[in-house]
Order: structure tokens, then sequence, then C-alpha cells
């Protein structure tokens, strides 16, 4: 399972938007979209715990946590999530791998007691009943988008992508830090125009020089009128991970 910040001058001064022409600004659209994916996956190892909060639209909670497990080297990227809380999904296991484009996701649950391969039509179900899916969860590849630059500030900059291959979306707004490279908002659509979800990414840390990561990260269902919160609790950064820990096998087994 698987599975993305702020600004400085402000109070400064005023920024107007400016309308970039498309046709001839792709190449820097590209730019600034692989160098927003390139600063995400600057991490080598990352061990985390969150908080999961999934709030239906009568602001009922329901409270998971989470520990997660990441690898990015060598073209390949590799995730491992664990349900650890509470009993009814405690044991739940999400994998996620990805190298040189190609993308295979894994879920366990214990009540079943065998691995399920999430693919085609499965991608756009809920994960574990949150309000993110399987393709929300996956690796954002560069090349699977095609990708243009809709607004510019001196504070963000507003991309829109619209996917290569399958996908739920029609496309996504992506609104990056133009400072940070770092995700502050997602906006995802269906049809030409209908806005129905929305990512928000805040309270970020710079964990390494020119690396940030959020602590907070809000997914919400405009249709629905339900959203899912995730809370970190704390990191910890480039201390090796076993490579077993991302195999089929092990995932039934939890970490250990």
């Amino acid at each position: 399972m698987k599975i993305i910040t702020i600004l400085l001058l402000a109070f400064s001064f005023i920024f107007i938007p400016t309308e970039v022409d498309a046709t001839t600004d792709g190449d820097r659209a590209e730019e600034i979209f692989r160098e927003f994916d390139d600063r995400r996956r600057a991490i080598t190892y990352e061990i985390s715990t969150l908080e999961m909060q999934i709030i239906d639209s009568r602001e009922r909670v329901r409270t998971r946590e989470l520990r997660m497990y990441s690898i990015n080297k060598d073209n390949e990227s590799k995730s491992l999530t664990v349900f650890n809380a509470p009993a009814d999904v405690r044991g739940t296991g999400f994998l996620n791998l990805s190298s040189n484009g190609s993308e295979v996701q894994y879920l366990y649950l214990p009540a079943l007691g065998r691995v399920q391969t999430i693919s085609g039509s499965r991608r756009s179900d809920r994960f574990m009943g949150s309000d993110f899916t399987f393709e929300d969860l996956g690796n954002i590849n560069a090349d699977d988008y095609e990708v243009e630059i809709l607004e510019e500030t001196d504070e963000k900059i507003k991309i829109r992508a619209i996917p290569l291959v399958e996908s739920q979306y029609a496309f996504i707004h992506f609104f990056i830090d133009a400072e940070k490279y770092v995700l502050i908002q997602a906006d995802y659509f269906k049809g030409d125009s209908e806005r129905i979800k929305e990512l928000t990414a805040t309270d970020y840390k710079e964990v390494e020089s020119g690396v940030w990561r959020p602590d907070v990260m809000i997914m919400r269902d405009l249709e629905a009128e339900r959203r899912t919160e995730l809370r970190w609790r704390d990191r910890t950064f480039n201390e090796p991970i076993p490579d077993r820990y991302f195999t089929e096998r092990h995932l039934t087994r939890g970490v250990q």
C-alpha cells in the first residue's frame, strides 16, 4: 500500500498569477514535475508511524494506526504498510513495488489468509474503507503523465497532469510549492470539469537539506462529503531496511 508544501514571502509581496502558454512551455512543465518527483524520492529509507482517521459525512470517526516502510533507490520504489490497530484490521498489509515505470500492488487480509493482487479496475477501489484509492497510493511516475503549466506565481505552480495510462481520473491539478518543490494540493477530476476529490498536505518539516515531508495529509471525497486524515507521529530516515520486508511472502508474516 502506498502512496505526498508551503511558502515564504507571502507577507512581503503581492503576486499576480501568470497564465502560461502550455504549447510553448511543455518542457518546463515536465522539468518542474520531474524535480517534484525527484525530491519526493530523495530519501532512500524511511520508516514511519501514522494515524489514519476516516471521517464520514456525519463526522463519525474510525481510527487506524499504521506502520510504513519505504525504499527509493536504483529506479525502484518499494513501500510496505502494515496495520497495527484496531484489532479487526491488525496484520493487514499492503505492498507496492515500482521498478522502471512498472508497478504491482498486493493486499494481504489476515481473515482471508491469502495475498490479493490489485490490478485493473480494482485500483479505483477504496483502500481499507478510506478516501484513498489503490491508485492514489501508487507511485507517481512522471512518464505516465502529459503535463502543462496552467498558472505560476512566486509561491506556487499549478500543473495539469493528464494520465497516459489507465486511470480513474481524467486529469489532476497539482499545486507545487515553487521554492520547495513539494505538494501543496492536488485536485482530481472526472470528465471535463467535475472535481471529485481534493488532497492537501501541510505542516512540512525539513528532514534533510532541501528535502521536506508533511506531517498531515487530508484526502476529501467531494461527492460523498467525507474525508480521510493521515497524521505522522514519528519518522526515521536512512536506516537500512531489510529487502525481505518488500516480498509477497513476507507480507503474510508481518514485520519481524
